[in-house]
């Protein structure tokens, strides 16, 4: 029972550490594109020296998961919910190296004209940084309806990218001298559109740590099946 009890309460320190990573990782999102907005090269800067604080929380954390595992020996549930928190700190970490990328854009974009009002970007960040904490949201509390709408938000932030990627080529279009911007834009879209798709990762994760079952690596098995089998959708 004490063994049981000393488990729980550094699987809930693990827990903390998890949100606190999280809080962090939102946090950089949202100076990332203020810097941009703002042309803010101070706190780009400041953004790159985050990432390394973010880092070291991951390095945390994994050394909590290993060490419950060497020593705890945890149930089969138990062992899940360690098993995504590792997965959990490795997408967050890219979040944040995304954020980073970002900020380094923004250094080099320092003191130019920008093409384009920023409207669509900020929101695409803003879509992003949401999903990040709902995802941890859900994790902590085991919600999982919830972390499969932070998946389905997904597509809200590809409908994004895909009306700024054709904004863009038409910029470039009208206006060939605009091809460093544009490229540049192009990227800092790419960078938030693989925020969602990690933020999403997350929310499948959750899932996985409430049913035992990673529903996209199952829907990639039925996918394959299918191939296999060109019947398989149909019910006999």
């Amino acid at each position: 029972m004490v063994t049981r009890r000393s488990f729980e309460m550094e699987l809930k320190e693990l827990h903390m550490e998890l949100i606190k990573m999280g809080s962090l990782v939102e946090e950089s999102i949202e100076n990332t594109i203020l810097a941009l907005k703002k042309q803010d090269v101070i706190l780009a800067k400041k953004i790159f020296m985050n990432d390394d604080v973010i880092d070291d929380v991951e390095q945390k954390i994994e050394r909590k998961c290993l060490h419950l595992i060497a020593t705890q020996q945890p149930l089969a549930k138990d062992l899940r919910s360690i098993g995504a928190a590792l997965k959990i700190i490795t997408d967050m970490e890219r979040i944040a190296d995304h954020s980073a990328d970002i900020a380094e854009i923004t250094i080099r974009m320092a003191g130019e004209k920008y093409i384009k009002p920023l409207i669509d970007i900020p929101l695409m960040a803003e879509l992003a940084r949401n999903m990040v904490k709902r995802a941890l949201d859900a994790y902590v509390r085991q919600d999982m309806e919830l972390a499969r709408q932070v998946c389905s938000d997904d597509d809200d932030v590809d409908n994004l990218f895909s009306r700024i990627k054709l904004e863009l080529i038409n910029i470039v279009k009208n206006d060939p001298d605009s091809v460093d911007q544009v490229i540049n834009f192009l990227l800092i879209a790419k960078y938030l559109e693989r925020m969602a798709d990690h933020a999403t990762n997350i929310g499948e994760w959750v899932v996985f740590n409430v049913t035992g079952e990673h529903e996209h690596l199952a829907k990639m098995l039925h996918k394959d099946d299918a191939k296999r089998n060109p019947f398989a959708d149909i019910e006999a």
